[in-house]
């Protein structure tokens, strides 16, 4: 089963690359997806028009954010932005909402995920909010640094089976406002936010801002429960289409185009 999986362009050695972390590749495969990489496009068009082919999308970590794009000017801790990356994900986060298609938001994803639907983020974790733990951890990518409390009563604690958890840390930004249609579903020890999901039963989306892809080795189940989640609601948004087909397109509907009907659908 596809997914969509964003990703950044950087230059290495002189020349523009496409770059996604590998542990997002191995942490899906590991939840018996198939991930296709989306690099920033030019045509957002034609970066909408990706989710025709996939089940679900993953917004994946990177770059901050341009503050531009709600309302803000740059921090003088504002690291590097990729204003082009910021549009392609912003429309595919609309389609998908659109088409209530499952997402998964991580670490940058989470933060694009509240932009896009009205919010603001705190620029620079250190300089902006006192009393905050260090957060910009990366080279303990693997390693659980500090604890997270998840609201009883949200979908996260359903799929994590816990209302406790220690998490990596890789952001100096966070969710300051919290857009439209969505709950804060977890917070760090010091208050920080560290999981939200959306409002709408309709649409699975949660979005976290440690790095579950780096965590999926360790003896902890959390984080495989998270990607075993997100493929079983692209497995149920699959199923639900191809329930309604029948219905939808009339009694010409025939099991051996079955396949080219559910992506119509989906």
């Amino acid at each position: 089963m596809l997914v969509a999986v964003t990703a950044t362009v950087r230059v290495v050695d002189g020349v523009d690359r496409v770059r996604l972390n590998a542990a997002y590749v191995r942490a899906l495969e590991g939840a018996g997806l198939v991930p296709l990489i989306v690099p920033p496009l030019a045509d957002t068009d034609a970066a909408v028009r990706i989710l025709d082919a996939v089940s679900g999308l993953v917004l994946s970590g990177g770059e901050d954010v341009d503050p531009s794009l709600y309302g803000d000017t740059p921090h003088p801790a504002l690291g590097a932005v990729n204003c082009s990356r910021d549009v392609t994900e912003l429309a595919l986060l609309a389609a998908a909402r659109e088409r209530n298609l499952p997402t998964l938001a991580i670490c940058r994803g989470i933060q694009v995920v509240n932009v896009g639907l009205g919010g603001t983020l705190v620029q620079d974790l250190p300089s902006q909010q006192s009393d905050v733990a260090e957060h910009e951890l990366d080279g303990q990518r693997a390693t659980r640094v500090h604890g997270v409390s998840v609201e009883p009563s949200s979908r996260l604690a359903r799929i994590l089976g816990s209302e406790s958890l220690d998490v990596n840390s890789i952001h100096h930004q966070a969710v300051d406002r919290l857009g439209d249609a969505m709950r804060v579903s977890a917070r760090a020890d010091d208050g920080v936010i560290e999981g939200v999901e959306s409002d709408d039963p309709d649409w699975w989306m949660v979005g976290v801002q440690w790095h579950p892809e780096e965590l999926t080795a360790t003896p902890e189940p959390w984080d495989r429960r998270l990607f075993d989640a997100f493929a079983d609601a692209c497995r149920a948004g699959v199923s639900s289409a191809s329930t309604s087909l029948p219905s939808a397109l009339g009694a010409s509907a025939s099991p051996a185009s079955g396949g080219l009907e559910k992506e119509a659908h989906r």
